[in-house]
């Protein structure tokens, strides 16, 4: 007597347990499939409304550079000292109409707003940080300082 399932193993069918296995294979891996796209989806949505309400956020420690006691204000400081900037001294100012400017030639004397003998100005990066006199050190101009601008006016200078 000739089984059935060695009628379909002759025919090329598989037998019905392993197409029973092979169906239950899919319905798991369709399932995982599914389970981990939910999961991603909630996880999508809870960062999402983590970013939007600040939850999960963490504060940063920054070193502050503002310590006034003048303890352990080395540290603070270390990390802006190889900053390059542009000190200047400026003389004085005046306004010219272009028609002066073009007429000056080797030898013009251009008047300031500032009288002989006043303080110099001394500039960082274009700010007022104190005055001065200028000196002569080895062949060479130096200047003096003789008033430094408080570290509050410079703040409020500034902001305007």
């Amino acid at each position: 007597m000739v089984d059935e399932t060695d009628k379909k193993q002759e025919s090329g069918e598989a037998p019905q347990g392993a197409a029973d296995d092979i169906m239950a294979d899919w319905a798991q891996a369709m399932a995982e499939q599914s389970a981990s796209e939910t999961r991603a989806k909630q996880e999508d949505t809870e960062a999402a409304a983590a970013a939007t309400t600040g939850a999960g956020v963490k504060p940063v420690p920054m070193p502050t550079l503002d310590d006034t006691t003048g303890k352990g204000s080395g540290n603070n400081l270390d990390m802006i000292l190889d900053i390059p900037v542009t000190l200047s001294v400026e003389l004085g100012r005046t306004k010219i109409q272009i028609r002066s400017l073009l007429q000056l030639a080797q030898g013009s004397v251009v008047e300031l707003e500032r009288l002989a003998g006043e303080p110099m100005d001394v500039l960082v990066n274009g700010y007022l940080i104190a005055q001065g006199e200028v000196v002569l050190v080895n062949d060479k101009f130096g200047i003096r300082l003789t008033d430094i601008v408080s570290p509050a006016e410079r703040a409020s200078r500034l902001r305007s």
